[in-house]
């Protein structure tokens, strides 16, 4: 029997991006860089939009419009990457992440401009960090043992700020199909590091007399903690809308989140640098568009 579409798809958009990471018959850049992330013990691996249009123009199209579905065969391929590298580091962590920079185009927005067509798009926000939760623990996958039938069950747990949007059952097991009592092996469950900040658009771009908008960001795993209240930041991430649930039914109205995968400090008084060669360039279209 042939595999639906969606596989179909997602293994051949898996294939290009394989081939794209692997590319040591062009410039070696993003081999070297796999490499680099295994030696420093990371597991994202940020990717260039320019580079990606310039070798497959298809993808870097669909990563912006269909990024929730992109972004899952990507990951996989740099896992296929990594493993082909180095077997026993790609065994070493369930997942690799893929994080994104370079130019978005449209989808380089501020709070304000961040409006229900970017849904399920890719984006870039800029703003300044107004709050920051706790960082606390978020179970991905928990280990439960049956001392009456000396079994070990295992649970995955997935929600909608995951890329896969299929939420798992939120109930914990305590006890199995038999109604025997269940025993968590904490120890053997797995965990990820899981935080939301806000950020509001920047003073100087909010129309005058407005109140400032802000957007919710979720960040995870290694991107915790990367900022503070008062960081000026660009965060490139998946724009996705929540159900809002209101006495067991959906209300018309949804919350928006934007789910984190790469987050870059701004500074303010960071000062374009020239090389000696630039000047004279500068100067002659300065001339040119004069008027």
């Amino acid at each position: 029997m042939a595999a639906p579409v969606d596989d179909v798809e997602l293994r051949e958009a898996q294939r290009d991006y394989l081939d794209f990471l692997d590319d040591e018959e062009d410039q070696g850049i993003y081999q070297s860089k796999v490499r680099t992330m295994i030696s420093d013990n990371q597991y994202r691996l940020i990717v260039n939009f320019n580079d990606l249009r310039r070798k497959n123009g298809k993808r870097a199209s669909r990563v912006l419009n269909y990024a929730f579905e992109e972004m899952v065969a990507f990951q996989r391929a740099l896992k296929d990457m990594v493993a082909s590298v180095d077997a026993t580091y790609s065994k070493q962590h369930e997942e690799f992440y893929v994080g994104f920079e370079g130019s978005f185009g449209s989808k380089h927005v501020t709070p304000r401009t961040l409006t229900s067509q970017f849904l399920g798009s890719i984006v870039c926000v800029e703003g300044i960090v107004t709050k920051c939760s706790l960082v606390r623990p978020k179970i991905v996958r928990s280990v439960h043992y049956c001392p009456a039938t000396k079994k070990t069950i295992e649970r995955r747990y997935t929600d909608m700020t995951s890329l896969e949007a299929f939420p798992s059952s939120a109930v914990y097991p305590t006890k199995d199909e038999e109604n025997n009592p269940l025993e968590t092996e904490y120890g053997l469950s797995t965990y990820k590091d899981h935080q939301t900040i806000i950020i509001q658009e920047m003073p100087e771009k909010a129309p005058a007399g407005q109140l400032p908008r802000s957007v919710d960001i979720i960040v995870d795993d290694d991107l915790v903690d990367s900022v503070k209240p008062g960081d000026r930041v660009q965060v490139v991430g998946t724009f996705r809308c929540l159900p809002g649930k209101k006495g067991g039914y959906t209300s018309g109205t949804f919350r928006t989140i934007l789910i984190a995968c790469h987050v870059k400090q701004m500074n303010k008084e960071a000062q374009p640098t020239f090389l000696a060669s630039d000047v004279p360039k500068i100067k002659r279209f300065s001339k040119s568009h004069s008027k």
